[in-house]
């Protein structure tokens, strides 16, 4: 089982000394959040990258329906070339806050789930290069020889995370079609991560069900657990969890840096 840890409020300078912490004190990756505006997620993610060589770096996450499947994907299969194949790339919809509707308009749920399947679809396509064309209802892709990139180093794509909303059968179905799941719970009018394991191994059931159905393998596909510690990681990994990613928004740079130095938690066995 691995273990991350979310960067809340850094700066790129901050984010890479930080990755070097991270690196040095036994984790297996950091991540960010992608703002609408603010401190550049994939800037800041190079800076930490450049500053080491084992660690994994990534998203937590990025709202897709906002933001051009092709300048993403972009972005994601440099860095990946940058780092030797260590990027995840985990999407959603995107939680709808004031930092993102100062800016743009909550265009409702269905048009983002919309933007997300076909955001989702030209990613995947680019990123197994060309020719590649796509049709959908908001997105137009034709075949191009314009100043190609390299592939990435990870093959067929960076690997994506995909928000699963439980009990959505929508959701996360599409979660269990690409390389890992984020999993939610959604009632009362709020989404929020499982409250224990008893809650993740319900959700990953689903799931596992669904990829097989698919003819999808359930090995090596990821499952992302999120929380603040002290955490038992033992009856995490017995649910189903291959990660553990310590996600404190609520904390202050001081305390970010105390826990990356105090290493992740470990399992007992």
């Amino acid at each position: 089982m691995l273990c991350g840890i979310v960067l809340p409020f850094f700066d790129a300078p901050e984010v890479a000394s930080c990755a070097v912490l991270a690196e040095e004190a036994g984790w297996d990756g950091v991540f960010l959040a992608e703002s609408v505006w603010g401190v550049d997620a994939w800037v800041a993610l190079t800076a930490a990258a450049v500053r080491t060589s084992t660690l994994l770096v990534g998203t937590m996450l990025t709202p897709l329906p906002r933001v051009k499947p092709w300048d993403l994907a972009s972005k994601v299969g440099t860095l990946d070339r940058l780092s030797g194949g260590r990027v995840r790339l985990a999407v959603g919809l995107g939680a709808v806050h004031p930092g993102w509707t100062a800016f743009e308009r909550d265009q409702g749920r269905a048009e983002r789930a919309l933007l997300l399947e076909e955001g989702l679809a030209v990613y995947d396509g680019l990123m197994r290069g060309q020719p590649f064309s796509f049709q959908g209802e908001r997105y137009q892709v034709e075949p191009t020889d314009f100043y190609l990139p390299p592939p990435p180093v990870q093959r067929p794509r960076v690997p994506v995370w995909v928000v699963g909303a439980h009990p959505s059968e929508v959701s996360l179905r599409r979660a269990a079609k690409w390389d890992g799941l984020l999993p939610n719970i959604v009632g009362d009018g709020e989404a929020r991560g499982p409250a224990d394991p008893d809650e993740l191994a319900a959700v990953v059931g689903r799931v596992r069900a669904l990829r097989e159905a698919e003819g999808l393998p359930w090995d090596g596909y990821d499952v992302v657990a999120e929380g603040v510690g002290p955490v038992d990681l033992d009856a995490w990994a017995q649910a189903g969890a291959t990660w553990w990613v310590e996600s404190d928004w609520e904390s202050t740079p001081e305390a970010v840096r105390d826990r990356i130095s105090a290493g992740p938690p470990r399992r007992s066995a």
